[in-house]
């Protein structure tokens, strides 16, 4: 049978496009160049917040839609706005709530600001170091408005796990609950997710989705591989998270990212 062409890639930051130091390797921006050579289109999705990804603009050449907190804030490369969706305002109280019932810290995320309310909170220092700017500090969160994500953070992975799936039963179909990692459970509009992301990009490049390849490591990439036409999941990624996906790379330790362009993109593409 005759594979689809991939005329586009749509890939994960952390843990698959990054080093676990935060850096893009110089292999994975040759093979983004590559990508642009053969004429396919490159676009990342995070959870991260817009100012958050913008050091790989410049470093990967991005032209493409920039789609933060899992695709619940979509910003052109200048970071002018494209498309938001914030969270039912109804849902934040009881969120923040639920969050910290279970012993997780929680911040919010509104328009470009991060929130805080605990500084030395675990994970605030590295989190400053990867999207390259400072919380803002607050005493409570009670009046932020146009909230576009909530983030529970806790270093014990069964307490995350847990939150997860109570934020999910709690709260149904108002809101998208998954882990960006281990230790973080993101909390945003109910199509703030990254299959979404998928069709949203599908429909920018006026492309079909099934000629767009996803590549992911957490189980908020699973949807993006269910929405797309080749999906490829990271070395470092869950058996979960690998099963989900029709090919797996090496991790993102291991030039993960590029071998999989050069292996399954690249060499796919290449006419005869």
């Amino acid at each position: 049978m005759t594979e689809l062409p991939i005329t586009a890639v749509l890939a994960d930051v952390d843990g698959t496009l990054v080093t676990q130091e935060k850096l893009l390797s110089e292999r994975a921006i040759t093979a983004v160049g590559h990508l642009r050579e053969q004429g396919i289109e490159f676009a990342v999705t995070s959870g991260r917040p817009p100012r958050g990804m913008s050091m790989l603009i410049e470093p990967l050449a991005l032209t493409t839609p920039i789609s933060a907190f899992n695709g619940g804030l979509i910003v052109r490369p200048d970071m002018s706005v494209l498309e938001q969706k914030t969270l039912p305002e109804a849902v934040v109280a009881p969120a923040i709530e639920l969050l910290s019932a279970a012993g997780l810290d929680v911040w919010l995320y509104s328009g470009a600001d991060w929130l805080v309310r605990d500084p030395k909170a675990p994970h605030v220092d590295r989190e400053s170091s990867t999207v390259r700017f400072e919380p803002t500090v607050v005493q409570s969160f009670e009046g932020v408005k146009e909230v576009a994500k909530i983030v529970g953070i806790s270093d014990d992975r069964g307490s995350v796990a847990a939150a997860t799936e109570a934020a999910r039963e709690k709260f149904g179909d108002e809101v998208s609950a998954a882990q960006s990692q281990p230790y973080y459970l993101d909390i945003t509009h109910p199509r703030a997710n990254k299959g979404e992301v998928v069709g949203y990009l599908a429909t920018h490049l006026g492309i079909p989705a099934n000629q767009i390849a996803t590549i992911g490591d957490m189980p908020n990439d699973v949807l993006m591989f269910a929405r797309s036409g080749l999906s490829i999941a990271m070395g470092n990624a869950s058996p979960e998270v690998q099963r989900a996906a029709r090919r797996v790379t090496a991790s993102n330790e291991q030039e993960g990212f590029a071998k999989a362009m050069e292996r399954f993109v690249l060499r796919r593409s290449k006419p005869g």
